[in-house]
């Protein structure tokens, strides 16, 4: 029997969650707070498996809650429910011990397979928390490529290629040798881990450095 704890200051999260699970025999709600504190007092003499946690609570921030509850209580999994999909905030969720992140619009079949995922050890991210979480990193990873991989005379090479000028125009036009331009342009090639200029500018593209 998988014992469950509802968190959330709204009457219709709570019964709405109660109806979802109903004639799942192996799962069992033990408890509904509509409180920070409250839910304190509940977790001093029971540790229920899975724990789901509003992180907007009008007393106490559910990531702080979160928090809270994983300096005394290492059994139970706790699972975000939230209508604020953030990257950052999910991140900060699971940071400070969170096991999962659900949003309120979730159908009953994500509910019974969060709770699965992290009652088999799992961390489990609803799709759309998910695809935020992809979206950072896809940003923070374009970033990284063209500050910190790239000098600023590489991407400048880079963009006047781009632009259609060849290896001694582009010196012409930056009062450099051909020599340095054509250093510049290997290193590119190695660098975006292509063999010729026509792919270097592919990859540019497809990575939007230029």
């Amino acid at each position: 029997m998988i014992s469950i704890l509802i968190i959330d200051d709204h009457p219709l999260v709570g019964n709405g969650i109660s109806t979802m699970l109903k004639g799942e025999e192996y799962l069992e709600i033990v408890g509904i707070c509509k409180t920070g504190n409250e839910a304190l007092t509940f977790l001093i003499d029971a540790q229920p498996n899975i724990i789901l946690l509003d992180i907007s609570l009008p007393d106490i921030d559910g990531l702080e809650l979160c928090s809270m509850i994983r300096k005394s209580n290492s059994f139970s999994k706790i699972i975000g429910l939230t209508s604020t999909n953030e990257a950052g905030i999910i991140t900060q969720f699971l940071y400070k011990g969170g096991n999962g992140y659900l949003l309120k619009n979730m159908e009953r079949a994500e509910l019974l397979t969060a709770i699965n995922e992290v009652m088999s050890g799992k961390v489990f991210l609803s799709t759309a928390a998910n695809q935020k979480i992809l979206e950072q990193y896809n940003s923070v990873n374009h970033a990284l490529i063209n500050a910190s991989v790239l000098t600023r005379r590489e991407k400048e090479i880079l963009q006047l290629l781009h632009e259609g000028l060849n290896g001694p125009q582009i010196a012409e036009r930056l009062f450099l040798s051909t020599f340095t331009i054509e250093t510049h342009r290997k290193n590119l090639m190695q660098k975006l881990n292509v063999n010729s200029t026509q792919q270097l500018l592919k990859t540019a593209r497809e990575k939007k450095l230029v």
